[in-house]
C-alpha cells in the first residue's frame, strides 16, 4: 500500500500520467494546483489500485507518517486535545457523473472537542460534531441500501432526517451533546475513541461502499486534506474574490471577506482591499498564477486561520463580462503566454454583442414592471420617451435639443417603412409589432447601432400602445432590453444603461489580432452615412459592400426635392429636379470615397419603389405642397386635390415586386444618369487630389441579362433612348479631362431567376452581390415584415429549420451556389458577395467561404462579428 498513497502541497505534486489516471477528477485537481505554487492545503490521496479494498486492512500505520506531515505544515496535531487537527474526506471518481456525501470534521472526539471549542465556541464545536455524524450516516445509508438492508436504511433514514432538522436549528450545547448519544447506534464501535480509530473506521466503510458499489469501477481515489476555519480567533477570516474585475477587466482583484466567521453567508463582508497590505499582495500573486495557468478569470475561496492563509478551492465564473475576457486575454497574449489563435478561438461571436452595444444595469430594474417576450430585431439596450410616429418623434427630438430636454426617444409603431429610417437614426430604439428579425425596422436599427424590439402581441391604439393590462402613453418612458441570445425584456420606466467604449474595452486591440486570421475572405458594411463607414473603418471593414442611396434622399433637405421628381408629369420636369438633387449625391459619395480612400465601395443605384417617397400623412403632405408652390407663379401654382392625384397614379397593390430598382431605370434612365454622373464626378474630382478611388456601381432587382445590357451599355429604339452607364463615365470623364479610374459594374442577384440565369448576366456584370433578403423571400415566397405571424406554428412542426430571415435556407444557399458557379464559368474572376444581415451569422459565414464568396457585407456594428467569424474558421480550417 505504501506506493498507492500520494502526498502533496505547496511545490509538491505527481506528474506520472499513469498515477494521475488513478487518483479522479478531486486528485488531479489538488495535484494540479500543487504544481502551480499556490498555498493550498497539503493532503495526501489513496489511489484507485486501492481505494476500494481497504475494508479488512490495517490502516494506522500507513496513515501516521502523512498525518504527521499535515501537522507539519499545519502547526496543529491529529488528535491533540489541545489544538487538535481536523480532516476531511473526498471521494474523487474518474468521472463527474458520481454523487457523494460531504465527509467533514474527521478528529473530533472525546479528547478533542473541548481544545477545539476553546478557538471557535462550544455551539459551534458541537454543531461540527452532528456535521460529522451526518457524513457518516449519509455513508452507512447508502451501504444499506447497496446491500439490501431495508430496515436498517429505514432507521438511519429517519436518525439523518433527525439530525438535518437539529443541524437546521439553534440548540443549547447541552441538548446538542445529549442527541449526539442518540446517533451512535448507527456508527462503527469505537468511533469517538480517538481520532486515528475514527479515521481508519471512516475510512474503511467508505472503501467498503466503493467495493460494492457496481457505479465504481475500481476507478475512484479517496483524497485527506485538513480542515482549516475562518472563526479560529480574532486574527482569522474566510473569503472569496475574483482573479480580476468581472466587469471592467481591470487587473486588480475584486471580492470581499468575513473576519473571524466561518460560514460566508448571511453577514455582511469587507472589501477584500481591507484586509492587510501583505495579505492583498499574496491573493494578487495567486491571482495571477491562477489566471496564467487555467487562461481564464476564476473565483477563489480562501481560509485566513490564525494569520496564515490558505487557498480552499477555486471555480470558472459564468457572469463575467466580454470585456474582462477580452482584456485578460489580451494581456497574457503581451506577456506572450497564449497566441493570437487562442485569444481569438476564446471569445464566442455572439458575446461581441455585449461589448458593441449598451447593457441595462440589473440593479436599476428591480422596482420597475417587467414585460418578457418579443423577438430580437437589433440587441442592445436603449432608454427613451416614446413616440407613435415619424413627425412626432423628430419634433419632440428638436424640441428637445433646444430645450435641453431628455433627447432619447423610442419609436413605436406597427412596422417602418424607407420613410421612417430618419427617425430611427435619431432614436435609441425602435419598439414595432410587425415582423421580426429581418423587418425593415430591425435590419435598419441594425445599420444604425439603434436596439429593435418587435412585440407581436402589443396593439397600437392612436397615441397608445396596450400590451396585456399595460397602456403606454406617448411621452412615457420605457427600457428595452435586448439580449443577442435570450428573451427580450421591455421594462416600463428608466432603467440605467452601462455604456460601451470599443477602445477602453479593449474591442478595437482584440479586432486588430482578429484581423491577423483573415486571409482572401473578407467583411466590408453596409453604409450611406461618413459616420457609418468611419465606424465600420473602425471595426475592421475592407471597404463598403452596399450604399443604400434611396436611405440618401429622406434628409429632411432633399425629400421634397426627390418627391418633386417622383410626381413631374414630363422628362424635363424630372431632370430639372434631379439637378437640384445631383450636389447633394455627389457630396454624398465623395465623403464616403475619402472616408474609405483604397478601399471598394459599392454603390447601389436607387431600389425603393417610388411610392415610398411620397407624403404619408397630412403634415407631410401640407409642408410638400408649400415646398411647390414656393418657387411657382400665382397661375402655375398647385393644389392637393392634383398632388394627390399624382401620387395615386404611382401607387401599387405589390411595391416590392413592382416598379422598383432596375425597372425604374427602364422607365427613366434619367434617374440613374443622374447617379452615375454624381458618382464619377466625385471620383475625379478626388482622383486630382491623389486619393484612390475604387467604385463599384451596382444594379438592382435584375430579373435577366437584357436588362442589365440595357442599362449599362444602352439603348435606342423607335425615338426612345436610354443612355448606358459606360457612356455616362465617358461623357464626365471627358468633360472634366480626367484619366480613366478602375471601375466595376455589377449587379444585386436577388430573384431566383437572376440566380438561375447567372451565366448569362455574368456576361456583363463584373460582380454579383447577393441580397439574402430578398433573394430570401422570393424564393421561398415569404413575406419578412408579415412571416412572424405564423412562424412559431412551421417552428412547432418542424416545417423549417429556425427563421429563414436568420440563417440561410437550404433552397437559397443552393441558388447562391449555383449562380456562383454558373457566373464563373463565364467570368472566371467574378467577385462574390452577400450584402445584408444573413451575412453577420457565423453558420451563413461558412457557407459563403465554402461557395467560393469573396466577402460578406453587414452593418458596420456587425462586422468584428463577422470578422470573428471567419477567423475562427480559418483557425479551424488550419487556414492561419
Amino acid at each position: 500500500m505504501k506506493n498507492n498513497i500520494h502526498f502533496f502541497k505547496k511545490g509538491v505534486s505527481i506528474k506520472d500520467e499513469d498515477i494521475l489516471e488513478k487518483i479522479g477528477i478531486r486528485g488531479r485537481l489538488a495535484m494540479e494546483l500543487a504544481s502551480i505554487d499556490l498555498p493550498i492545503l497539503p493532503g495526501f490521496i489513496i489511489d484507485a489500485d486501492v481505494a476500494s479494498h481497504l475494508s479488512k486492512e490495517s490502516l494506522k500505520e500507513h496513515l501516521e507518517p502523512f498525518l504527521k506531515k499535515l501537522g507539519d505544515d499545519l502547526g496543529r496535531g491529529f488528535g491533540d486535545p489541545e489544538n487538535p487537527m481536523l480532516l476531511k474526506i473526498v471521494i474523487s471518481p474518474n468521472l463527474a457523473v458520481a454523487s457523494y456525501p460531504t465527509l467533514h470534521n474527521y478528529g473530533l472526539t472525546a479528547r478533542t472537542v473541548e481544545g477545539f471549542n476553546k478557538f471557535v465556541g462550544e455551539h459551534f464545536g458541537f454543531h461540527e460534531v452532528q456535521f460529522l455524524i451526518k457524513g457518516n450516516l449519509e455513508i452507512e445509508a447508502r451501504i444499506a441500501e447497496l446491500e439490501n438492508r431495508t430496515e436498517d436504511l429505514k432507521k438511519i433514514k429517519k436518525a439523518m432526517s433527525l439530525l438535518t432538522k437539529e443541524l437546521d436549528s439553534a440548540e443549547t450545547t447541552a441538548k446538542e451533546k445529549q442527541n449526539i448519544d442518540a446517533y451512535l447506534e448507527f456508527l462503527p464501535k469505537g468511533f469517538f475513541d480517538d481520532s486515528l480509530t475514527q479515521l481508519e473506521l471512516s475510512i474503511k466503510r467508505v472503501s467498503h461502499m466503493l467495493d460494492i458499489d457496481e457505479m465504481d469501477d475500481d476507478d475512484t481515489a479517496i483524497l485527506i486534506q485538513p480542515m482549516v476555519y475562518g472563526n479560529y480567533g480574532e486574527n482569522s477570516a474566510s473569503g472569496n474574490f475574483y482573479t480580476r474585475n468581472i466587469v471592467t477587466g481591470m487587473k486588480k482583484i475584486q471580492g470581499e471577506f468575513f473576519r473571524n466567521v466561518f460560514d460566508m453567508i448571511g453577514p455582511k463582508g469587507q472589501d477584500i482591499h481591507e484586509i492587510g497590505e501583505s495579505y492583498v499582495s499574496l491573493l494578487e500573486k495567486t491571482a495571477g498564477s491562477i489566471e496564467d495557468h487555467y487562461k481564464e478569470i476564476r473565483q477563489i475561496r480562501f481560509v485566513l486561520e490564525d494569520k496564515k492563509l490558505w487557498l480552499i478551492n477555486q471555480r470558472v465564473v459564468v457572469d463575467k463580462s466580454t470585456q474582462s475576457d477580452i482584456q485578460l486575454y489580451l494581456e497574457l497574449h503581451k506577456r506572450k503566454i497564449i497566441d493570437v489563435k487562442y485569444v481569438v478561438s476564446h471569445i464566442k461571436t455572439h458575446q461581441l454583442h455585449e461589448i458593441l452595444h449598451p447593457v441595462v444595469d440589473p440593479a436599476s430594474t428591480k422596482k420597475l414592471k417587467t414585460l418578457k417576450g418579443g423577438i430580437s430585431g437589433a440587441p442592445g439596450a436603449a432608454i427613451g420617451r416614446v413616440f407613435f410616429s415619424t413627425d412626432e418623434l423628430l419634433d419632440a427630438y428638436k424640441t428637445a435639443q433646444q430645450t435641453g430636454q431628455d433627447t432619447r426617444l423610442i419609436l413605436c409603431l406597427p412596422a417602418s417603412f424607407a420613410e421612417d429610417v430618419k427617425a430611427i437614426e435619431v432614436s435609441t430604439g425602435v419598439l414595432s409589432c410587425e415582423g421580426g428579425y429581418a423587418a425593415h425596422a430591425s435590419v435598419v436599427a441594425r445599420q444604425y447601432g439603434k436596439v429593435s424590439l418587435v412585440k407581436p402581441e402589443m396593439k397600437i391604439r392612436g397615441k397608445k400602445a396596450i400590451i396585456g393590462d399595460t397602456t403606454i402613453k406617448e411621452g412615457d418612458y420605457v427600457t428595452l432590453n435586448v439580449p443577442n441570445y435570450g428573451e427580450p425584456t421591455l421594462f416600463i420606466d428608466k432603467a440605467s444603461l452601462i455604456e460601451p467604449d470599443p477602445k477602453s474595452s479593449g474591442l478595437l486591440d482584440f479586432i486588430a489580432l482578429v484581423k491577423n486570421c483573415i486571409k482572401d475572405f473578407t467583411v466590408r458594411t453596409n453604409a450611406d452615412k461618413p459616420k457609418d463607414a468611419e465606424l465600420a473603418l473602425t471595426f475592421g471593414a475592407e471597404g463598403i459592400g452596399l450604399c443604400r442611396t434611396e436611405h440618401m434622399f429622406f434628409d429632411i433637405k432633399r425629400i421634397n426635392v426627390f418627391r418633386e421628381m417622383v410626381i413631374s408629369d414630363t422628362k424635363e420636369e424630372r431632370i430639372k429636379a434631379l439637378n437640384k438633387l445631383r450636389p447633394m449625391q455627389r457630396s454624398d459619395f465623395s465623403k464616403l470615397f475619402t472616408i474609405m480612400k483604397g478601399k471598394s465601395v459599392t454603390i447601389r443605384l436607387l431600389d425603393a419603389p417610388l411610392h415610398e417617397f411620397l407624403p404619408h400623412n397630412p403634415q407631410e403632405m401640407k409642408d410638400f405642397i408649400t415646398y411647390l408652390n414656393t418657387s411657382r407663379k400665382k397661375g402655375d401654382k398647385i393644389d392637393e386635390k392634383e398632388v394627390r392625384a399624382r401620387c395615386d397614379a404611382i401607387s401599387e397593390f405589390n411595391p416590392m415586386l413592382g416598379h422598383r430598382g432596375c425597372r425604374i431605370a427602364i422607365s427613366y434612365p434619367e434617374i440613374y444618369e443622374m447617379q452615375v454622373s454624381a458618382i464619377f464626378e466625385a471620383v475625379y474630382a478626388l482622383q486630382k487630389e491623389g486619393i484612390k478611388i475604387e467604385p463599384e456601381i451596382m444594379i438592382p432587382l435584375i430579373m435577366n441579362e437584357r436588362e442589365l445590357k440595357i442599362i449599362i451599355y444602352g439603348k435606342n429604339i423607335e425615338g426612345q433612348s436610354i443612355k448606358g452607364l459606360i457612356d455616362i463615365e465617358k461623357e464626365m470623364r471627358e468633360k472634366l479631362k480626367a484619366k480613366p479610374v478602375e471601375y466595376k459594374i455589377g449587379t444585386m442577384i436577388e430573384l431566383p431567376c437572376a440566380a438561375l440565369g447567372a451565366g448569362e448576366i455574368a456576361r456583363y456584370a463584373e460582380f454579383f452581390s447577393f441580397g439574402t433578403n430578398d433573394l430570401t423571400q422570393t424564393t421561398l415566397g415569404l413575406s419578412r415584415d408579415d412571416f412572424n405571424t405564423f412562424m412559431p406554428d412551421y417552428t412547432l412542426f418542424d416545417i423549417l429549420n429556425g427563421n429563414p430571415f436568420q440563417m440561410l435556407n437550404d433552397a437559397v444557399k443552393e441558388l447562391v451556389s449555383t449562380a456562383g458557379t454558373r457566373g464563373r464559368m463565364t467570368r472566371p474572376n467574378l467577385k462574390l458577395g452577400l450584402c445584408g444581415e444573413h451575412g453577420a451569422m457565423a453558420e451563413n459565414i461558412k457557407f459563403c467561404m465554402d461557395a467560393g464568396l469573396n466577402y460578406v457585407s453587414c452593418s458596420g456594428y456587425s462586422v468584428p462579428i463577422a470578422l470573428l467569424a471567419i477567423a475562427q474558421i480559418n483557425i479551424e480550417n488550419g487556414i492561419v
